[in-house]
């Protein structure tokens, strides 16, 4: 498809008139004619607002086939955030687990300075994982800038049914979690090494569960592309939020590593101080809504 071509396909999509492509653009109802029957062409910043408008990249309007690109997934947007959306839910998962797993081996009679090691390697390989996540992330959105909505109603449907799921069975599995730790101290002391197992095996089921939030969480999100453009072509004024954010989180997820690294040291408190991880989550949770920089919009 040609330029023209495309335009038109957009424009009789949104059922909209070339008089009201007109007036949404700031020019003639003649000018929209023109560049429908390839008799001339908008100059660059007209192009640039008609991407905006209809949410579609430079290239695919210039050069491609927006009608194949809205079945077509050009950009394999959907595979990147399959992965992404597993590595980050792991990695978070997985330093819970990883203080579970700490926990069964101290019952086991492992030395502690072995399990310390232990701790801080699954940690560290989780950290590194989400921080090339983020990378990836980043340097994705920079390439593509611009997503065309090829999700159908079918598949966003499709998602929300396995949405419920996500979300009901994490929360089935941690209420599950607690009675059955209840149940496990009615029966045995609340004594080593019975209260490491316990411990152990409610943190592993946790991390199960947290592991499901989180990949619901983004996965939901996937499908939001009107705000992946949003983000990605944001006004200064967002630019400014988002970097505050960012920073703030930034700065709020180190003092809790921090925190519980001198807790652990310390205090020996490596099993039971896993739970700060959980407040610096809130803490950026809350950081995001406060500061949103669309709330208002929204």
């Amino acid at each position: 498809m040609a330029f023209s071509e495309n335009l038109q396909f957009l424009r009789t999509r949104q059922g909209q008139t070339q008089e009201q492509l007109a007036e949404l653009l700031e020019v003639s109802r003649q000018s929209v004619s023109k560049w429908e029957s390839a008799q001339s062409f908008p100059e660059m910043d007209t192009i640039l607002r008609i991407c905006d408008l209809y949410q579609v990249n430079l290239d695919t309007l210039m050069r491609g086939s927006v009608e194949d690109s809205l079945v077509e997934d050009t950009a394999q947007y959907d595979r990147f955030m399959n992965c992404f959306s597993l590595r980050i839910s792991f990695a978070i998962g997985g330093i819970i687990a990883g203080v579970g797993l700490c926990g069964l081996l101290e019952a086991k009679g492992v030395s502690e300075y072995l399990i310390l090691a232990c701790l801080l390697l699954i940690i560290a390989v989780c950290v590194v994982v989400m921080v090339a996540s983020g990378l990836q992330n980043d340097n994705f959105r920079k390439a593509h800038p611009t997503i065309t909505d090829f999700y159908t109603q079918e598949q966003r449907q499709a998602f929300r049914q396995k949405f419920v799921w996500f979300i009901a069975g994490g929360v089935g599995a941690i209420l599950f979690d607690v009675a059955l730790l209840m149940l496990f101290f009615s029966k045995f002391p609340e004594e080593e090494p019975f209260e490491s197992y316990a411990i152990s095996v409610f943190l592993l089921i946790v991390a199960g569960a947290v592991t499901a939030f989180v990949y619901a969480g983004i996965q939901e999100e996937k499908y939001k592309i009107d705000e992946y453009n949003r983000d990605n072509n944001p006004t200064p004024e967002v630019k400014k939020r988002k970097g505050l954010i960012n920073t703030i989180c930034a700065a709020l997820m180190t003092l809790v590593t921090a925190l519980y690294v001198g807790l652990g040291l310390a205090l020996d408190l490596w099993r039971a101080a896993w739970w700060v991880f959980a407040v610096g989550g809130i803490l950026c949770a809350v950081v995001n809504i406060v500061l949103d920089p669309y709330r208002d919009e929204d």
